[in-house]
């Protein structure tokens, strides 16, 4: 029998997707610049049947991309041409509520947002937020290690995570909890991308809602004084629940989308969000407007109600979609920087739009120095290799100024490149050798996350001299 046939014999027919129409929807996720339709679909319901299928794919040695909800933007769920996709959408179940340990256990495919809604009648939340968070699966969330604008006071995934089981390549269940001895697995398994299991189950840290949360937000005739204002909050020992910024062009794009109220005049904005008791709250907006005030904020405004918070935040929530709207095709970046260098990259990043003759809005966690440039580009009129080197010098810059390639949304394909030029011989081949114990055959996710050095070589972050590698004696896996 073939690989579909001996698949049709264990999954029912509407669980197995076959055929190049019918697989379209399932050749990209989010960096939609990259599709390859895979050679199968399968939409599990059991974890038996996705112990059947590792054991099939084994047999026929054919790869396993696992894919969550497909809002990922590092290319993470491009399929290969001859692998099958798994999708995890339908293991989403809410499996158990604890209130009195404040904690949920859930399928892979449940929504992020979907947890938040179902513990709200206990008083309780689930605190990371991505803006993609009412379609975003917890298992994708997961396996990018997913931030949001509440993660700089209450951390990222991986710090709201207690425990994970996995599937391994071999079908076997393996469980990791934070109150396992010795090395952090559970952490390694945040942002793992697919590579080191097959997520079906997630405990989650959930928290108390608080009793109060309001929002400032300041406009700045500079990028400069408001970069300065961001730096100063953090200085003198603020943690907001959130400190986003955005540029002007930003601003506008949001403003004429979500009609939040933005000052469209502005050259930079902060959203800085103080939560906790009604003390707590008054004290942070009065040092917060403070500051603020000090650094020549053009525009101050306070939310006054819930509603004014939310319709802020709505704002800067929206700013991908409204972008979106400006140009046929749009690059959404992903860097991590020191806050003490966001006016200086922010001055480079609009000198190498001039460089580069293409448009960018500059949208991101100020508080945390996570970067996302969306480049705006026009693939039908030969755009797309020009704003991949324009975000290949934006990540290049990060990693000069003491950063890293990424913050949230995972490495995949998109950053291959940029693993290269972070990480030296030795990392990338100890990331290899991790990814040699959980998964010997190479059988989950191959190609991406860590480079090859021959992929290195290829992309032109390694010096090849007499058509050798460096360190020839080391094993290219």
């Amino acid at each position: 029998m073939t690989f579909i046939q001996t698949l049709s014999k264990i999954l029912p027919k509407n669980l197995l997707i076959t055929g190049k129409e019918d697989c379209a929807p399932f050749e990209c996720d989010g960096l939609s610049a990259y599709r390859q339709k895979p050679l199968v679909v399968v939409l599990p319901e059991t974890i038996k049947q996705i112990k059947q299928i590792l054991k099939v794919c084994r047999g026929f040695k054919v790869p396993v991309v696992t894919r969550g909800a497909g809002t990922g933007l590092a290319g993470g769920a491009l399929p290969l041409e001859n692998s099958l996709v798994l999708g995890l959408s339908k293991l989403n179940q809410i499996l158990e509520i604890d209130p009195l340990r404040q904690i949920a256990r859930v399928q892979p495919g449940v929504r992020n947002l979907a947890i938040s809604e179902a513990v709200a009648q206990y008083g309780l939340y689930y605190a990371p937020d991505p803006s993609s968070q009412i379609a975003c699966s917890i298992g994708g969330n997961v396996a990018e290690n997913s931030g949001g604008v509440h993660c700089l006071k209450y951390g990222l995934t991986v710090h709201n995570v207690q425990a994970i089981t996995v599937l391994n390549a071999l079908g076997e269940t393996v469980t990791f909890d934070y109150r396992d001895e010795g090395i952090d697995l559970l952490a390694l398994l945040n942002g793992s991308e697919g590579l080191l299991g097959i997520i079906i189950e997630i405990t989650l840290k959930l928290r108390p809602q608080v009793a109060k949360a309001q929002v400032i937000m300041a406009g700045f005739d500079q990028v400069e004084m408001a970069a300065k204002a961001v730096s100063e909050v953090l200085r003198q020992g603020i943690i907001p629940a959130g400190m986003e910024m955005m540029d002007h062009f930003a601003i506008k794009a949001a403003e004429d989308f979500a009609k939040a109220g933005y000052p469209t005049s502005a050259q930079a904005l902060i959203l800085c969000e103080i939560d906790g008791d009604e003390r707590q709250v008054k004290q942070g907006i009065e040092q917060v407007l403070t500051i603020f005030k000090a650094a020549q904020a053009s525009v101050l405004k306070v939310s006054q109600n819930e509603a004014e918070r939310l319709n802020l935040w709505k704002g800067r929530k929206s700013a991908f979609p409204a972008v979106g709207r400006l140009s046929p095709d749009y690059y959404c970046m992903d860097g991590t920087i020191p806050r003490h260098q966001l006016a200086f990259v922010l001055a480079e990043i609009a000198r190498l739009s001039k460089k580069y003759h293409l448009a960018v809005a500059n949208v991101f966690h100020a508080g945390d120095g996570n970067l996302h440039p969306l480049i705006l580009y026009d693939a039908n009129q030969g755009e797309l290799e020009k704003a991949e080197a324009f975000g290949a010098e934006i990540l290049s810059l990060s990693l000069k100024v003491g950063g890293t390639i990424t913050g949230e949304h995972g490495v995949g394909i998109e950053k291959l490149g940029g693993m290269c030029e972070q990480f030296s011989e030795a990392e990338l081949a100890t990331f290899h050798a991790i990814k040699a114990v959980f998964d010997k055959s190479e059988l989950l996710n191959p190609g991406k996350a860590i480079p090859t050095l021959h992929r290195c070589a290829e992309l032109g972050q390694m010096h090849v001299h007499h058509n050798q590698l460096p360190f020839p004696h080391i094993e290219r896996f």
